[in-house]
This record gives C-alpha cells, sequence and structure tokens, in this order.
C-alpha cells in the first residue's frame, strides 16, 4: 500500500513538472509572439518618412499633372481652341493653384508628341546669342549679309534692296530725338534683319551719351550699350512723372456761428523730363486727363508751368539722384502796369524765383526707374534792384507724395528728327 502511495506520489509530481514545462513554453512562445507584434511599433518612427515621403511622391506626381494640363492648354490657346484652352486651364489650376509660376518652359509637355511649340535643349543651346544665330543664317556663301527679303514676288522695289546705311538711318529716325527705344524693340521683331539692325551698338551708344553725357565713355561693367540703357537707373522720357496730394483744411465760420465748413483739397504734380536735359513742372488742380496733353511739347503756353533743367547724380551710397531747377519764362513776367494797378503804394520790387528740387529715382513694382520720392524742395528769390537772394526751405512732410510714372504713347508718336 506504500509502495502503491509513494508510486501515485511520483506520477503526480512528474505530470505537475511536466505541465509546468509546458505551461514555460507556452509562456515562452506568447512572449515571443508579444515581441514580434510590437516591433512594428517600436519603428513607428521610420513610418513617419514613409508617409513623408508618400505624400511627396503624390504632390510630385499632382504637380506633373497640372503642369502637362496647363501647356496643353497653352498649346490649344495658340492653335485659337481658346475654349478647350480654358478648360485645361481650369483642371491644371484645379490640381496646383499656382502651376504657372512652376511651369518648366525648357522641355516639351509630351514627347512623343513632335508638333510643340516650345524649342527642345538642344535649340535652345544652339540660339544662346540670338544675334550671332541671325548672323550666322543671313550671311550669304559670299560673306556678305542679306538683312532682308521679300515673302512674294512683287513688281515694287522691296526694302531690302536699300544699303545698309540708309536703314540704319531710317531706324534712328524711329528712335528719334525723344528716345523712343521701345518702338526700336518693336520694329526688332519684323524680321531677323531687322533684329540685327536694332542691336546695332552705335544706336544705343548715342541714347547712353544723350542720357549721361560724358559719364559714360566707357561701357563697363556692362556687356553692351543696350544692357547699360536698361539696366543703369535713369529718368524715362516716353511720360509723365504724377503725384496726387489730398487734404482737409478748415473753412471759414458760418455767420450764425453754428458750424464751420471743411474742404477737401487734392491737387496733382507733373515732371515731364526730355533727353536733352531740360523739364517741365506744373502743379495744379486738374486732372491728368485734362493736363497731360498740354505737357506734349515744349513749347507749351500754359502760363504756370515752370521750365528749367535737371541732371543725374549717382552718390557713393549707390542711390540715383535727379536734381531739377525750374522757374517762370521770362516772356510770362507780369506787364509795369499791371503791377502798378493793384500796388499802387508798396509796389513789389522785380525779383527772379526758382525752385530747386531733389529726387531719389527708385523703382516701384514691375516698371523700371518709375518712382520719384522727394528729398528735397526749396524757393531762391533774387531782387533785381539790390541784387539780395533769399533762399525759403520748404520741409519735406508727408504732403510731398512720391511721384509715379504714367506712360503717354502721344509723346513718341511722331518723329521730329532722328537721333
Amino acid at each position: 500500500m506504500a509502495n502503491v502511495t509513494k508510486s501515485s506520489h511520483l506520477y503526480l509530481y512528474s505530470a505537475l513538472y511536466n505541465t509546468d514545462c509546458d505551461n514555460t513554453l507556452e509562456l515562452s512562445a506568447f512572449r515571443a509572439k508579444w515581441m514580434s507584434e510590437l516591433q512594428p511599433s517600436s519603428g513607428g518612427k521610420k513610418s513617419v518618412p514613409k508617409t513623408a515621403d508618400l505624400k511627396r511622391r503624390q504632390e510630385i506626381a499632382k504637380e506633373e499633372k497640372a503642369r502637362e494640363l496647363f501647356l496643353k492648354a497653352v498649346e490649344e490657346e495658340q492653335n485659337g481652341a481658346v475654349y478647350e484652352a480654358i478648360k485645361y486651364y481650369k483642371s491644371a489650376m484645379q490640381l496646383v493653384p499656382d502651376i504657372e509660376f512652376k511651369i518648366n518652359y525648357s522641355r516639351s509637355p509630351d514627347p512623343d508628341r513632335g508638333g510643340s511649340y516650345l524649342e527642345d535643349s538642344e535649340n535652345d543651346r544652339k540660339i544662346d546669342d540670338l544675334l550671332t544665330y541671325f548672323q550666322q543664317q543671313l550671311t550669304l556663301c559670299d560673306g556678305t549679309m542679306k538683312l532682308c527679303e521679300p515673302e512674294s514676288d512683287t513688281t515694287q522695289l522691296h526694302i531690302s534692296a536699300l544699303p545698309f546705311e540708309v536703314l540704319m538711318y531710317i531706324f534712328r529716325w524711329v528712335v528719334s530725338c525723344d528716345l523712343d527705344l521701345r518702338a526700336l524693340e518693336q520694329l526688332s521683331l519684323v524680321c531677323r534683319g531687322f533684329y540685327i539692325c536694332a542691336r546695332d551698338p552705335e544706336i544705343w551708344r548715342s541714347a547712353c551719351l544723350r542720357v549721361w553725357g560724358r559719364s559714360c565713355t566707357k561701357m563697363l561693367p556692362f556687356s553692351s550699350w543696350r544692357e547699360m540703357f536698361l539696366e543703369r537707373p535713369r529718368v524715362r522720357f516716353d511720360g509723365v512723372y504724377i503725384s496726387k496730394t489730398s487734404y482737409i483744411r478748415q473753412g471759414e465760420e458760418s455767420l450764425d456761428g453754428f458750424y464751420r465748413a471743411w474742404h477737401q483739397v487734392e491737387y496733382y504734380r507733373y515732371l515731364r523730363f526730355f533727353p536733352d536735359g531740360q523739364v517741365m513742372m506744373l502743379t495744379t488742380p486738374e486732372d491728368p486727363l485734362v493736363t497731360v496733353p498740354r505737357l506734349r511739347s515744349k513749347n507749351s503756353r500754359v502760363d504756370s508751368i515752370m521750365f528749367g533743367h535737371y541732371r543725374l547724380s549717382q552718390d557713393t551710397d549707390n542711390q540715383t539722384k535727379v536734381y531739377v531747377v525750374v522757374s517762370k519764362r521770362k516772356e510770362e513776367k507780369v506787364a509795369e502796369y499791371q503791377r502798378s494797378r493793384f500796388c499802387r503804394r508798396n509796389p513789389a520790387p522785380e525779383a527772379e524765383r526758382a525752385f530747386h528740387v531733389g529726387l531719389q529715382l527708385s523703382s516701384g513694382g514691375r516698371q523700371r526707374f518709375n518712382k520719384l520720392v522727394w528729398i528735397h524742395h526749396s524757393c531762391r528769390i533774387t531782387y533785381r534792384s539790390t541784387g539780395e537772394t533769399v533762399v525759403t526751405a520748404f520741409d519735406v512732410d508727408k504732403m510731398y507724395t512720391p511721384l509715379f510714372f504714367a506712360r503717354v504713347k502721344s509723346y513718341t508718336a511722331f518723329s521730329e528728327c532722328p537721333l
């Protein structure tokens, strides 16, 4: 009985031991599985870059699709299919609102299509220097250059029959004494030969000498006279600089003393520059639509216009200043009998008044050299009888609003003499 009991205890012990071993194995397997499940979550930091990379690829794909739609719209617009172009434009901008500014025009939107209006990179490299490229195309076998030729047969004399010197003289008439280089650039779009003539360095050199005089005898640091004319700060001649000033002033008190009127005052200042160094200045309450046509010629008979001269100065701070001196014309002085008519007892001494103006030239917006900021304004009065000179300087405050340039086409519509 004791033997049986002992053996049964051994059996139970071994069974319990085997059960504990099985539980230990199961627990180890559970731990291993649990650790394997935890490993992806511990690598969650790596999933963030994967998500960001996926978003970036999606953005690139969306931008590429918008780019193709936009360039397709450009081609449709050039082919005259405006309605189709609008649909493509709208689809492209729905994908990427600012796709217009992200377009790379150096390659075609669809490489499989051969009829694209865009130049490929190889052609771009060929015509980096468009002037040299046109000169090579128009050079004949004998070394001479044929600037242009008639597109179709005609019995009349074509302009290509004129000598090169005559053509250049015509181009100088186009530029004229008003330095209308904008018209010269438009003329260069006619054909390759006109493009070559419009890039003639002598024309641009003459224009630079008219603007800056002896201070531009050397072309450096610019690569060409044309680049100097376009990049170097200067006043513009094909329009007028205008500023508008508004303020409120107190009026007289009413007769019954119950209220006092307030008046809103508005007036304009006009500055018109000419290539020969002359300038016209006018202060008037009249609207630009009325005043601008009167400033077309230096022979304007408006009484309140002041005439004078100006000069450009580039100081050490690399800022371009414009200094103007204007006064009334001598023939516009009031007659002796008119002065004595109103000032019999104390007649005003005969005096000459000259206004000195200092302006800083700057650029604003898309246009260049279109803004003049006031830095100085004074009046110099010289009495002829005594020779005394009195200078009065005005405070340049918020009443001196900047002058902004407005182009006037009629100022350069006619040529009075060649460049």
